[in-house]
């Protein structure tokens, strides 16, 4: 059995395994460009951040429908659930299906027949996140939120995504003063690929509450000591930086040394499809690469439940973190 662990930064759309992209495009109608699963899966192999989007949003063209979304979602469950996830605060990017005639009723419905019986199923709770695609601009974020109002029941947060460098996150000021009012928690990829000052501003302008990667805090001790003192959770995803070259190797990865100074990181998958693992492939694999000993790896699962927005279940979250002190490696 798998250590127990929450999921906390896991796009959705990253979990389009090319077999899964085939079975929809032949159930769809949709010719890809690629020859076989085999064609696919050698495209999965990119140079950098905007070459994975590239191709990311070629493959949505594949989702077309509820059953499609829901078929995304219980194909990346079963998968989650195998490897140990117990919890899973699940990414989605509505504008990439808005753009092309997808309604966000589709999406969410899909999604949300998946989710809602994940519990049974799989056994792995769950929560949906909505995120903007930083790219895009404020007033389509601002129209996206709208779009999401008769669906907030089954949306729980609201993040930030896509292409980092050169949108700040100071850009959707204004839709996340709307989102909060709305009560809904507020994530923002942060400090990927942008500077440790955007990590600031996702804080500072946009109230955020856990910040998507954040891996270049290290590069200001200032912002490092914030962290620590106001317990903001940082979900690192460890695979994902080796394919998209934030980290040249993963035995270079910073997470030990941000474990020792304090920071309350979590490990997660990111888009496993595409970065060659979920996330307990990504908790073996920084076992193995950076030498984590059982505790760490203890203090990693803790951290990922401490860190999930469980607040509406505390005795939930009390039963999870019971799962990981019992655990025996």
């Amino acid at each position: 059995m798998p250590l127990p662990k929450a999921e906390l930064h896991l796009h959705i759309e990253g979990t389009l395994e090319p077999e899964l992209a085939f079975e929809l495009a032949a159930r769809n109608g949709v010719e890809l460009p690629y020859a076989d699963t085999d064609a696919l899966r050698k495209a999965y192999r990119f140079e950098d951040l905007q070459s994975f989007l590239n191709l990311y949003y070629e493959l949505m063209a594949v989702l077309r429908t509820e059953r499609d979304f829901e078929d995304l979602a219980n194909a990346y469950l079963a998968r989650a659930a195998a490897q140990g996830v117990r919890h899973a605060e699940i990414f989605f990017d509505p504008q990439a299906h808005l753009a092309r005639g997808v309604q966000m009723g589709t999406v969410v419905e899909g999604l949300s027949r998946a989710l809602s019986r994940s519990a049974d199923v799989h056994g792995v709770s769950t929560q949906l996140i909505m995120c903007f695609l930083r790219d895009e601009s404020a007033q389509s974020a601002l129209e996206t939120l709208e779009a999401a109002k008769p669906y907030l029941d089954r949306i729980v947060g609201v993040g930030l995504d896509s292409a980092e460098v050169g949108h700040p996150p100071a850009k959707f000021r204004e839709v996340y003063e709307a989102a909060a009012a709305l009560g809904l928690r507020r994530v923002a990829h942060a400090g990927e690929e942008g500077p440790p000052e955007y990590i600031v501003e996702a804080l500072d302008v946009l109230g955020v509450e856990r910040i998507d990667h954040g891996l270049r805090c290290m590069e200001s001790p200032e912002l490092v000591a914030r962290l620590v003192r106001d317990r903001i959770p940082l979900t690192l995803c460890p695979l994902s930086n080796v394919r998209l070259r934030t980290v040249d190797v993963l035995a270079d990865h910073p997470l030990p040394a941000m474990l020792d100074a304090g920071l309350l990181c979590t490990v997660n998958s990111d888009d496993p499809a595409y970065f060659g693992g979920y996330a307990g492939d990504n908790f073996d694999a920084v076992r193995s690469a950076l030498g984590l000993g059982e505790e760490r790896l203890r203090e990693l699962a803790r951290n990922s439940f401490l860190a999930s927005f469980l607040e509406h279940d505390e005795e939930l979250r009390a039963r999870y973190l019971a799962e990981v002190e019992a655990y025996e490696f």
